[in-house]
């Protein structure tokens, strides 16, 4: 698996975790490869942080790793400067989330769509719209809003109002564009179902929204309060359908840990975000054990896909001269994750008590076992991603 969204919280943020500990828990999980997102401290948004961050990165990482260069309203200047290899992508939050990084200047977005030199990926949700819904729960609730409010409060409408008006600047400029972690029904008319080799629009789904609905807040409280939220159990059947029509194109995690004492705190002071990267490809394997999408398609979207959109270099398929990334997955062992087993730093899963159908056997990434029979073998071997795709 290439997880085209992880938040590793190196560097600044490493009391929730880091490179090493995160690369750990996601070759423990069958992921060789993840891209790293910039709302860290200091935040990745010019040049100089992105080689700091590779720098940080070298021998350290279990996995392979790239970087993406994060949008502002005012670095447009250093985003026009990325060669092609320099990051996987420009990431834009286009809805206030974790990490303080909200673009909402129409004209550095216009300058953005239409100068990025590679890939745009977006969080799209109308942040005018969630401040209205908050201070319509507020009224209501006061300030000890039940976080069972959250997919109201992070709305659909919030969403696809996001969604759209990015897809129309996308389309004005002939940009490269993917929307991340789509949580919707309404949201899914906005894609085409063609071949992502026809596409310069591309979307993802993430496994926590295919895995949970509404009804798994009265269970997992702020554990599963995450931006954009899970919604509704028609809004996970829509997004099931989607990535088996092929509106969706790829599958990834949005692992985004924080610590069990600060997701415990009140509805406004827990923060969005969950561990996910140790136990995506179970739940994906679960999934395709209860009918609802095949084996083939985890491979194509979790695999293939992310390489073919990011133009990721000699991986994502097994391939002569291809590099050895691989998963070894044994469908018949069943895996149960708690406490002992959870190799994040946050030490915390929402599938805790969850007995998963399949476990992950071995990981190999470059060549090299790094992950056997429940154990890191010690092997650190992951390298720098290299890319090849350019909006051109």
């Amino acid at each position: 698996m290439i997880d085209d969204q992880v938040h590793c919280r190196e560097p600044g943020l490493t009391h929730k975790a880091d490179l090493a500990t995160e690369s750990s828990a996601a070759v423990a999980g069958g992921i060789t490869s993840f891209m790293e997102m910039p709302n860290v401290d200091p935040q990745t948004t010019n040049k100089q942080a992105l080689q700091d961050k590779y720098k940080l990165a070298e021998n350290r990482c279990r996995t392979n790793y790239g970087f993406y260069m994060g949008a502002t309203n005012t670095n447009i200047e250093d985003i026009k400067s990325l060669n092609i290899n320099e990051a996987c992508g420009v990431k834009a939050f286009l809805g206030a989330s974790t990490g303080n990084m909200l673009v909402n200047d129409p004209m550095a977005l216009e300058l953005l769509f239409e100068h990025a030199p590679i890939m745009i990926v977006t969080h799209c949700e109308d942040s005018p719209m969630i401040w209205e819904n908050e201070q319509k729960a507020k009224e209501k609730y006061g300030e000890d809003i039940p976080v069972t409010e959250h997919p109201y409060i992070r709305s659909d409408e919030a969403c696809y109002k996001s969604s759209s008006l990015t897809i129309e600047m996308a389309k004005k400029y002939d940009a490269l564009l993917h929307i991340l972690h789509l949580t919707s029904a309404k949201e899914m008319d906005l894609f085409s179902d063609l071949h992502r080799s026809k596409k310069r629009i591309t979307a993802e789904v993430c496994v926590h929204h295919l895995w949970f609905d509404e009804t798994s807040y009265k269970d997992k409280g702020a554990f599963i309060k995450c931006n954009p939220a899970i919604k509704t159990s028609k809004d996970r059947e829509s997004l099931v359908a989607a990535l088996n029509s092929g509106k969706l194109d790829v599958i990834a995690t949005d692992h985004a840990p924080h610590t069990k004492e600060e997701k415990l705190r009140s509805y406004f002071d827990s923060p969005a975000g969950l561990p996910l990267v140790q136990h995506a490809l179970p739940a994906l394997f679960d999934l395709a054990n209860r009918n609802e999408v095949s084996l083939e398609l985890i491979i194509d979207r979790a695999c293939h896909a992310p390489a073919d959109l990011f133009g990721v270099e000699d991986r994502g398929y097994i391939r002569e001269g291809y590099y050895a990334d691989l998963a070894l997955v044994n469908p018949k062992k069943s895996y149960s994750v708690n406490k002992s087993n959870i190799l994040y730093k946050c030490g915390w899963s929402p599938f805790e008590q969850h007995t998963f159908g399949t476990s992950i056997d071995t990981t190999i990434v470059n060549g090299t076992i790094v992950y056997d029979d429940n154990e890191l073998t010690g092997a650190i071997v992951g390298k720098r991603m290299t890319f090849n795709r350019s909006r051109n």
